[in-house]
């Protein structure tokens, strides 16, 4: 492996474990300080309340939480294997890393409690937390890294 490539995996994990240290205690602390369905203001319409969620992101989805660990499971291969063909594009190592690093952290709910706990409350929209937001932040940067890749391949 190129040093260059090398160094991308590296980044990648690092970042992974960050959001998933920072998804983890972030949950830990909500949990330990609100009941569930409490609701603190925090910052303009931002509000903290403690929900959780049996479904995908957002509250979508709800299901069997071992169909759900599978599926996680089949899109972590998929990124890994997006981000093995090309680790060192510019960029790649930080959406693969926001990506797992959000898909682990709601992987480690689900298998520990069965559910996720999501905290960040925002008017109109459901509940959600740091690893969906990382997740769909990752998606967003992996699409435009993409695309970008196939707009210079023209």
């Amino acid at each position: 492996m190129s040093a260059p490539a090398s160094r991308a995996w590296r980044l990648a994990a690092v970042l992974c474990l960050l959001v998933v240290a920072l998804d983890q205690g972030v949950k830990a602390i909500v949990e330990s300080s609100l009941a569930a369905g409490e609701e603190v203001d925090f910052l303009g319409p931002l509000s903290i309340t403690l929900a959780h969620n049996r479904g995908v992101a957002f509250g979508l989805a709800g299901g069997s939480s071992v169909a759900l660990i599978f599926l996680a499971l089949l899109a972590l291969a998929f990124v890994g294997v997006v981000f093995a063909r090309d680790p060192s594009r510019p960029g790649m190592w930080i959406a693969v890393g926001l990506v797992t690093g959000g898909a682990l952290g709601n992987l480690i709910d689900r298998v520990r409690v069965g559910e996720v706990t999501d905290y960040i409350d925002l008017p109109l929209w459901p509940p959600f937390n740091l690893a969906d937001a990382a997740i769909v932040v990752g998606v967003l940067l992996l699409a435009a890294i993409q695309i970008r890749a196939a707009e210079a391949t023209r």
